[in-house]
């Protein structure tokens, strides 16, 4: 691979990555803790849903994050001619 494409790859992984990892600050610290109470006048399975969010929501979403990285990866990867044989 030329540096060239090298550096597009790379700009491209940094890309993804600053995205999902906002995706999940404003999941885990925005809707667990800043807006925590307007989103407690909602319920969710019995419990109120800032509760949920910071208790188990940012879980659920960072597990979700892994698998959509790793999707985007792998498209990355065939995109670059780079994919594990």
């Amino acid at each position: 691979m030329t540096p060239d494409k090298r550096a597009d790859y790379w700009k491209a992984n940094l890309r993804y990555l600053l995205v999902l990892l906002v995706v999940w600050f404003v999941v885990s610290y925005g809707f667990g803790i800043l807006l925590v109470e307007p989103f407690n006048a909602i319920h969710l399975g019995g419990y109120p849903l800032g509760f949920w969010f910071a208790q188990q929501g940012s879980i659920y979403i960072f597990v979700a994050l892994i698998f959509i990285y790793a999707a985007l990866m792998n498209r990355l990867d065939k995109e670059y001619d780079v994919e594990e044989d």
